[in-house]
């Protein structure tokens, strides 16, 4: 199942306890239809020590979050878009829905 969102795209999230927060997408798992976004969705997690320096405590990271809730963001105006998948020559690519501007190969 491939996802219209991919790694390292600027993205909003656009319902949930983090809504209008933006960050960049560090990973995607789309068997499970879930995001990891940097800074969103940040919860606290108990970690405990392991050798040989690595010290135990309460670590923040970010959980995944479901996909529907972000939205890419467009790059001519800072907006959240919708995403096309488009063939142009002979490749295909994402394109945007506001502008149509293409955001990059799919």
């Amino acid at each position: 199942m491939k996802t219209r969102i991919r790694r390292d795209d600027e993205v909003i999230v656009i319902s949930g306890k983090d809504k209008g927060k933006t960050g960049i997408v560090l990973d995607v798992l789309p068997k499970e239809n879930r995001v990891i976004v940097e800074g969103v969705n940040i919860i606290k997690k108990h970690v405990r020590p392991r050798p040989p320096d690595e010290p135990g405590g309460v670590v923040e990271r970010s959980a995944p979050m479901n996909l529907s809730n972000v939205a890419l963001i467009d790059p001519d105006d800072g907006r959240a878009t919708r995403v096309r998948v488009v063939e142009k020559d002979g490749k295909k690519v994402r394109v945007s829905a506001r502008g149509g501007h293409v955001i990059g190969d799919a």
